[in-house]
């Protein structure tokens, strides 16, 4: 969520913080308690949406040929240090006057704590839980298709192993990729060197996505719908819920609305990337920055942070398709992929992508993921009660899609992961069976209008 005002720290200089009153009682309310998943949008951290155990068993006869993928990059550290800054330049005010509440004067030195955590990792960079994540996925990955890996071993087929360029993105395919070559060495020799690729991975900032960032930059409906749904009461009345926690109310109240939903932003942002950033934590045991935020205010701003996404990144617009349109690059290569296996053209056994939550959402939306086929008009917006799209579920930190390929006296089948759950292609594609996971490569060229 773009923050309402640019300069907080400017109102601050500008505050009178004399002869505040110092007696008024801490009333943000219990919430000490986890906020719903849902409440960390992207930020959330991964976890596999299903057991390997329940998966289903390919059909009599298919064995695995090809595996490829494309997942975000593991937990991360804040990109930068802008929240921490303004929070902590409006809690030094605070303790100054003398106007923290019992929680706010815990809360400052928990921030800086968190500040020099993320430091010391280096802002954007995997945490130790974000490496953790991508080397646990790739070893399940090994387990899942021990045959598929043992053959790439034994016939020299090669992995491929492509990124966005982008730090942590290459950083999460050599961990990887590492984790594959541990669970078994014979492998390591058959794994190229990681390479970017940018137009396929990194596709809202290369010249595909120059219409894209028209829109995102220059689109009245759409920064007039986020305003719309930013600039709700609930907004500020959730904004000074969670300052109150850490301020007493004479200081609040000095605030203007604007820059207290800034500041309160920035106290959200902390939340939320602090799960990521739990290994880093005092004897790994988290921050608890759930404690400064009330669950109902944390869903709130959860529900904005969601909003914007949806809007710049997801189904968007009913009658426009230019967030998710720019994401066929990544789907074609996808079938390309396979194809060029069932031609017999390709020397490869796996295809590894690491990417960012911007290609992961828009390909959700253009390949109709559960929770991504809902669009909205202008007059019934983006709403938690009406839509099913949440961005801790569409694309947590480490998400995932996978295509597993089986083959059987050439006929060529697909089973597709989402964050390692089987998941059913669009409803237009006809499994090989009802209830089947399994779909035949030349029904998902037809469905999809691959030429």
């Amino acid at each position: 969520m773009n923050r309402v005002t640019p300069a907080l720290a400017t109102a601050l200089g500008a505050l009178v913080l004399t002869a505040l009153p110092a007696h008024a009682a801490d009333t943000g309310g219990s919430g000490t308690h986890l906020a719903h998943r849902d409440s960390y949008g992207t930020k959330a951290t991964y976890a596999p949406e299903q057991s390997a155990r329940s998966y289903q068993r390919p059909p009599a006869g298919f064995t695995p040929v090809f595996t490829e993928n494309v997942s975000r990059h593991g937990s991360r550290s804040a990109t930068d240090s802008e929240d921490g800054d303004l929070i902590l330049a409006l809690w030094d005010k605070a303790e100054a006057a003398g106007q923290l509440t019992g929680k706010g004067e815990e809360f400052g030195p928990k921030v800086r704590a968190l500040q020099a955590a993320m430091a010391k990792v280096g802002y954007g960079n995997l945490s130790g839980l974000g490496k953790e994540e991508i080397q646990d996925t790739a070893a399940r990955t090994a387990a899942r298709l021990p045959s598929l890996f043992a053959g790439i071993a034994r016939d020299g087929e090669k992995i491929d192993v492509v990124s966005s360029g982008q730090g942590r993105a290459t950083d999460s395919a050599d961990l990887y990729a590492g984790a594959l070559a541990d669970a078994d060495p014979a492998l390591g020799p058959l794994i190229g060197a990681t390479r970017t690729d940018k137009d396929l991975l990194y596709f809202h900032k290369a010249d595909g996505g120059a219409a894209y960032r028209d829109y995102i930059a220059n689109d009245q409906r759409l920064a007039d719908t986020l305003t719309k749904i930013t600039d709700q009461p609930k907004t500020h009345r959730a904004a000074y819920s969670v300052l109150r926690r850490l301020f007493k109310p004479a200081f609040v109240d000095r605030l203007a609305d604007a820059d207290r939903v800034a500041a309160a932003q920035a106290v959200y942002n902390l939340y939320a990337i602090a799960p990521a950033m739990s290994e880093e934590s005092p004897g790994g045991k988290g921050w608890g920055m759930q404690r400064y935020l009330s669950t109902s205010d944390a869903a709130w701003f959860g529900y904005l942070s969601d909003a914007e996404d949806f809007y710049e990144k997801g189904p968007g617009f009913a009658d426009s398709d230019i967030t998710y349109k720019m994401a066929d690059v990544l789907l074609d290569d996808f079938f390309r992929q396979v194809e060029a296996k069932r031609s017999g053209t390709s020397t490869l056994g796996a295809e590894l992508r690491f990417t960012h939550a911007e290609e992961i959402i828009p390909l959700a939306a253009l390949m109709g993921l559960p929770g991504s086929t809902k669009p909205v008009t202008a007059a019934r917006p983006y709403t938690y009660a009406s839509n099913p799209w949440r961005g801790a579920t569409v694309a947590p930190l480490g998400s995932n899609i996978q295509w597993d390929v089986y083959e059987k006296n050439g006929r060529f089948l697909v089973r597709m992961l989402y964050n390692e759950q089987e998941t059913p292609f669009k409803a237009a594609c006809t499994p090989m069976s009802k209830g089947s996971k399994f779909y035949d490569l030349d029904e998902l060229e037809k469905c999809f209008g691959r030429p």
